[in-house]
């Protein structure tokens, strides 16, 4: 590509900014090398056989220019600077209300590192772009083909992988935007034609400082799209290339930035290179449609004649899925650092260009959401058809000199829009909770004037009417949803939202939309709707509820949420109730397409991914084992993941997802019970390994700090409720008693837990325990730890639920004995230990509270605590004479015991061998009373019974 030749188009200009650079630089060689440079890289660009068109992304100008030139060139084969893996996606937009975007997703990476899956490019079209005018014209017009020529996705993230920087600038911080909308891309990488914007930070803040403007959309609204909005074709191109060669130039010195707008550069022209070469057509009847930073090139091979090749990397073995995703305008400002409302205000300003300019854009037939374009009206002298393509040896005039020596052109103030403006955010804000009125709307109209003057500007722009509306009305506090600035946003043309078309979704979505066909729900709406679902007299809606339940556990909170009814094994639905958001949530839904066919198949391939993750622990998997169960009802899958949960169990060394195993363990034996005719092997091999298992943990967990009595005391639930299918399946009760032997806690909570296991084991008496509580509350020096010793024994009803009575009594004396200056210092303590600790077990605490306390107040001063009546000392024996006079009389209680231990031949002693018997062995006698005593005190309710 040879250099730019003096004494051609901008000879002229070149001359005037050579005598610039002398008379206000002091080194006049640094600014002039920049200053001729830039008309070098606009000479050359417009010299290219290939015509470059120049663009930026989002901008009306550009979108204007673009269908102008279109339908004067109408040229043959149209590059564009998009993902060429994009390109099969395209027709699907006529079946899609835009903004859109177009997504490439990786959801399994291979060559990439781990960390970054899913892996996401995203391609935001609006229809003030110019990319879409190109789109639609080469999909629409026979016999023109649509090549894309920039880096696939998989690239992008190759380039990333070897240090390069992605396309994207990094969102602004400061850029508001609405919550939901602006997370429609999500993470994902986001390309755009076009990045016009200044590299060097120094450059950026000095125009906005010079240009009175506050971010940098506004001062390409205010200073290009105005001036370009209704310019010829070779005016706009070379005010393109020229912006695009200044901030390309100063740029500040990033080898690995400029090596990657390069190599893209190298890509996309060796892209076209090859389809020149393959199909023979003639440069002149192509237009390559590219950001204006990459038409002001100087790479060597921005020439189709150039003999140099750039070698393209093969792609990595991830497999790429495609789909289009609804977009926003908040979405497409919060991803590229644009500020909020400029989308919008981009959007009206491309209506206003189309109405000044009579332009008739092109739009893909059949396209949602689009207006039919009215017939431009001709010109008077206007030639009815479109002009001859041009000869590439007709060369434009030197349109920039007069562009840069023209002052700029003063927009008479429209004071019927500004009225109207005015209006309009008084009424929205009303609207909104906010007491503005009339005199409101005539302070904003003032001051937007008064703002526009002082920024030396004669019509206020959007922007200065926004400020003057917040100067005016907004208050110190906001009544409502949206703030002043959000109102003056959706007053300029709204964050329109896009929506994908039946037609485009994948397969995975279409499916969901027609399982919940019969709810007849308009699904593609964004918003929430209800539906309400009677399985007893429309049995067919149970299929809509499994698909519902899969939902609600595939896609965000908010797609699906259940009002009425819930889900749980073993049980079948009735009636239910949800809040249905599929279409504000489209995106998600696509994406699950991209995961396979079905939701069955993306749950089971979700539930496998979380039983054989590096992270899986033992309760994990069995949530798997449970979801497969509650929402597959898949037994296969269920017995695979519940084995992979045995492995995980043995080599688990610590014991913190205890409580969580207990819980569903239970549960899922709970439902195998009461459903299937035998357990499952899998669990009754976890069973027996858990139960060994924990056995093995016990004695360090009881001395571990890290350890908490809740996972101790789930421990010894699984142990004590588990133990006799256990013992069933092989298990040794021995190994619980060693362990036990082998433990010997520290920390009172679990010394307090110990105690009550070795009640349960019948290895202490509930006499002998509550011996230790009493000399606990003796003990001035352990009062202070005392709620520690309660937080275990409230931990101990897990295992041992026997012991709630035991609880409420100890709770009960130590609020009985304990004097006031003691009691209330550990009061605290004491409810915050039992609520951190024990909030699950409260209920079963208060219950028995309940049942042992009376009921009424009037009651209470009678009221004695049963463990008061309880007798604390051994009853006095009955003489021996009285105990063998009756044994001998009633000999029926003995043959009864004597046929319970196995002796058959009843005893019929005489008067006088009964009497000696009894009388020198009264030991026999006296148990038996005792047995019988217990026995009746049971059955009318009294201490035994609790005990």
């Amino acid at each position: 590509m040879s250099p730019a030749q003096e004494g051609t188009t901008f000879d002229a200009l070149r001359t005037q900014l050579q005598e610039a650079a002398t008379a206000f630089a002091d080194g006049p060689d640094a600014l002039e090398g920049i200053l001729l440079g830039i008309v070098d890289d606009v000479d050359r660009a417009v010299r290219e056989p290939l015509e470059v068109f120049p663009v930026c992304h989002h901008s009306p100008a550009s979108a204007v220019a673009m269908a102008r030139r279109l339908r004067e060139k109408q040229p043959k084969v149209v590059y564009l600077e998009l993902c060429e893996d994009m390109a099969p996606l395209l027709t699907e937009l006529r079946n899609c209300r835009l903004p859109v975007a177009v997504q490439a997703f990786a959801s399994e990476v291979d060559g990439f590192p781990a960390e970054w899956a899913p892996l996401s490019v995203v391609a935001p079209i609006t229809e003030a772009s110019a990319e879409y005018q190109a789109i639609a014209y080469a999909l629409d017009t026979p016999g023109v083909e649509l090549v894309l020529v920039d880096r696939s996705s998989d690239h992008v993230f190759q380039w990333q992988a070897t240090g390069a920087q992605s396309t994207a600038e990094p969102a602004d911080p400061d850029a508001p935007a609405a919550d939901e909308e602006a997370a429609l891309h999500g993470d994902a990488v986001g390309v755009e034609i076009g990045d016009l914007r200044p590299r060097f930070a120094e450059l950026e803040e000095h125009l906005l400082h010079h240009g009175r403007v506050r971010h940098w959309s506004e001062w390409w609204h205010q200073y290009v799209e105005l001036p370009l909005g209704d310019s010829d074709h070779d005016t706009y191109r070379q005010v393109m290339l020229l912006i695009g060669s200044l901030f390309r130039r100063l740029a500040p010195g990033d080898p690995g930035r400029v090596r990657v707008d390069e190599d893209r550069e190298r890509h996309m022209w060796t892209r076209m290179r090859e389809h020149l070469a393959a199909t023979g057509t003639d440069p002149a009847d192509c237009l390559y449609v590219c950001g204006a930073f990459h038409a002001a090139s100087r790479v060597p091979e921005f020439g189709v004649d150039g003999t140099d090749t750039f070698e393209i990397s093969p792609p990595s073995a991830s497999t790429w899925q495609y789909g289009l995703i609804p977009s926003s305008h908040a979405a497409i400002e919060a991803q590229f650092g644009l500020a909020g409302g400029s989308v919008s205000i981009a959007a009206t300003q491309w209506a206003k260009n189309l109405k000044r300019t009579r332009v008739q854009p092109f739009r893909l037939a059949g396209q949602a959401g689009a207006k039919k374009a009215a017939k431009p009206r001709k010109a008077a002298g206007a030639a009815a058809v479109p002009a001859a393509p041009e000869s590439p040896s007709d060369l434009p005039a030197d349109m920039l000199s007069g562009f840069l020596q023209r002052p700029p052109v003063l927009d008479r103030l429209d004071e019927a829009e500004l009225l109207g403006w005015s209006v309009e955010i008084v009424r929205a804000a009303r609207r909104n909770g906010y007491l503005a009125s009339t005199a409101d709307a005539i302070a904003v109209f003032e001051t937007s004037i008064l703002l526009a003057g002082m920024r030396d500007r004669v019509k206020p722009t959007p922007y200065d009417f926004q400020d003057a509306a917040i100067t005016c009305i907004e208050k110190d506090r906001v009544p409502g949803r949206r703030d002043v600035r959000r109102l003056v946003e959706i007053m300029m043309g709204g964050d329109r939202i896009g929506q994908v078309g039946y037609e485009a979704l994948p397969p995975l979505a279409r499916d969901v939309h027609d399982r919940l066909a019969p709810l007849g729900l308009a699904l593609q709406q964004r918003g929430v709707q209800r539906a309400l679902l009677d399985m007893a007299s429309r049995p067919g809606l149970e299929k809509c509820s499994d698909v519902l339940w899969m939902l609600r556990h595939l896609m965000p909170h908010g797609a699906a949420r259940p009002i009425m009814g819930e889900r749980r094994l073993g049980e079948r639905p009735i009636q239910e109730s949800w809040d249905l958001a599929l279409g504000t949530h489209q995106r998600a839904l696509i994406e699950l397409g991209y995961e396979g066919v079905s939701i069955e198949q993306v749950l089971e391939q979700r539930l496998r991914r979380t039983a054989y993750g590096p992270q899986a622990t033992t309760a994990t998997v069995l949530q798997a084992v449970e979801d497969a169960t509650l929402y597959l009802r898949s037994r296969r899958l269920a017995d695979e993941l519940g084995t992979r949960a045995l492995e995980v169990l043995a080599t688990e060394r610590s014991v913190d997802g205890a409580p969580e195993v207990l819980r569903r363990v239970r549960r899922l034996l709970g439902h195998y019970r009461t459903s299937e005719p035998v357990l499952p092997g899998w669990i009754e091999s976890f069973v027996k390994t858990g139960y060994a298992h924990y056995c093995t943990l016990l004695p360090t967990a009881f001395t571990d700090d890290e350890a908490t009595v809740r996972q101790v005391a789930a421990m010894l639930g699984f142990l004590f409720s588990m133990e006799s299918l256990a013992l069933s399946l092989g298990c040794d009760r021995t190994q619980l008693e060693l362990a036990f032997a082998q433990s010997h806690p520290q920390e009172p909570s679990k010394v307090a837990l110990r105690w009550a296991a070795q009640v349960h084991l019948g290895q202490l008496s509930r006499t002998e325990l509550r011996a230790r509580c009493d000399d606990l509350l003796g003990n001035p020096l352990v009062v202070p730890a005392y709620p520690q010793y309660l937080s275990g024994f409230l931990q101990a009803l897990e295992p041992v639920p026997q012991l709630a009575d035991f609880v409420v009594e100890t709770v009960s004396n130590a609020f009985a004995r304990l004097p006031d200056p003691v009691l209330l210092p550990w009061l605290p303590t004491l409810i915050t230990t039992l609520r951190s600790g024990g909030a699950e077990l409260a209920p079963l605490l208060i219950r028995e509270a309940g049942r042992i306390f009376p009921g009424r107040l009037a009651a209470l001063d009678t009221w004695t605590p049963p463990w008061q009546d309880r007798p604390h000392t051994t009853p006095a024996l009955p003489s021996r004479a009285g105990s063998a006079a009756l044994l001998t009389v009633h000999p029926e209680p003995c043959n009864a015991l004597a046929a319970l231990l196995g002796w058959d031949d009843p005893w019929t002693p005489q008067a006088s061998e009964g009497a000696a018997l009894t009388t020198h062995h009264p030991r026999t006698a006296l148990a038996l009373e005792a047995l019988l005593v217990g026995v009746s005190g049971s059955r009318r309710g009294g201490p035994a019974s609790r005990r």
